[in-house]
């Protein structure tokens, strides 16, 4: 039983580190805040989808402390601060409470990255309404903005996770 709390926690600190690495691989960066990046959140959803949907909240949670205090901030408000860090990376493990099938890895992720864009543009709307353009809907403008980078990185990190996770799974299993 030790052991595999040992090797939980292990993992979900080598998950984070990669997942911060990786985050700093841009390859793509909005003018507010956002960007696309090295699928960044593959190593949090591998984590999620082997040890379950709480555990791979609470290290999505811990990532997003760690990567506001290393990244990029574009606010210090605390509710962007809750909602684009704490909320927006803790939902990430959500997908660990599907089912670790190629539909589940699937439908998880999509799940999880429409719960982190979710967040994202329920900040926006509150706390960056001002960049909305003149007469536009905060609300409105927060869902294009936000979708205009999500998309493209949440469809990078479901093909990576397709790629590598069997592979992951088979290498994690082997050195048990």
């Amino acid at each position: 039983m030790e052991h595999s709390k040992t090797r939980m926690i292990a993992e979900a600190g080598v998950a984070i580190a990669i997942a911060q690495v990786l985050s700093f691989i841009t390859l793509f960066h909005m003018p507010q805040g956002g960007s696309i990046k090295a699928a960044s959140m593959v190593p949090l959803m591998i984590f999620a989808y082997r040890w379950g949907g709480t555990r791979g909240i609470l290290a999505g949670v811990v990532y997003g402390i760690l990567h506001f205090l290393l990244g990029f901030k574009s606010s210090i408000h605390y509710l962007s601060i809750i909602l684009d860090y704490l909320v927006a990376y803790g939902v990430i493990g959500v997908c660990g409470y599907f089912k670790d099938n190629t539909t589940g890895l699937i439908s998880g992720s999509i799940v999880a990255i429409a719960l982190r864009w979710f967040a994202s543009v329920t900040s926006g709307a509150v706390v960056f309404a001002s960049y909305a353009p003149q007469g536009q809907n905060p609300w409105i403008y927060s869902m294009i903005y936000n979708a205009s980078y999500m998309v493209p990185d949440g469809i990078l990190n479901i093909i990576v996770l397709l790629f590598v996770y069997q592979g992951v799974k088979r290498g994690l299993r082997r050195g048990a």
